[in-house]
């Protein structure tokens, strides 16, 4: 009596679950391209994308003022001020017209550092992180930002240029 096998899913054949993209408040340039490599990556394997923004705590205060947020900026969820952010709207408008599912998660704090803690709690399978072009002499190194996520990663983490023009 032979059985017949239990097709795998898309994630249990990729190993991919998770793809975390970092947006922070330069990368509104770059959110096509983020974008274009979220769903490469992440709509064949049917993972989800987890769109992360991190603000620096100034940051953080100034989009909560402007907005029009009536409590203190302390009691207002990172997550929330996350989903009405301008680039976040941009690139999940995006991941909807190619049916890859997401999520929106905000952080407050250090960009390097968050970024690093976001994907190490959502333990994702890989970070996608915006740069832009450098000189001939920058190319040997890539931003200190983008580095610092680069080297502190518990996954893989592909960087992502804006487009040139």
């Amino acid at each position: 009596m032979s059985q017949t096998p239990v097709p795998q899913s898309k994630q249990e054949q990729s190993g991919l679950n998770t793809v975390l993209v970092a947006l922070g408040a330069n990368d509104a340039d770059r959110v096509a391209r983020l974008a274009e490599e979220a769903i490469d990556i992440a709509g064949p394997a049917g993972a989800t994308v987890v769109v992360g923004h991190v603000f620096t705590p100034e940051e953080f205060i100034d989009r909560v003022d402007a907005l029009g947020f009536d409590e203190d900026p302390a009691d207002v969820d990172p997550d929330i001020v996350a989903r009405r952010y301008s680039a976040v709207r941009d690139l999940v408008d995006r991941l909807d017209e190619a049916g890859v599912d997401y999520e929106i998660r905000g952080a407050i704090g250090d960009y390097g550092e968050r970024v690093v803690d976001v994907a190490e709690a959502l333990d994702s399978d890989m970070i996608l992180v915006g740069g832009r072009k450098r000189s001939p002499t920058g190319k040997a190194v890539f931003g200190s930002v983008a580095q610092e996520v680069m080297l502190s990663a518990p996954c893989p983490v592909t960087f992502v240029r804006a487009d040139t023009k």
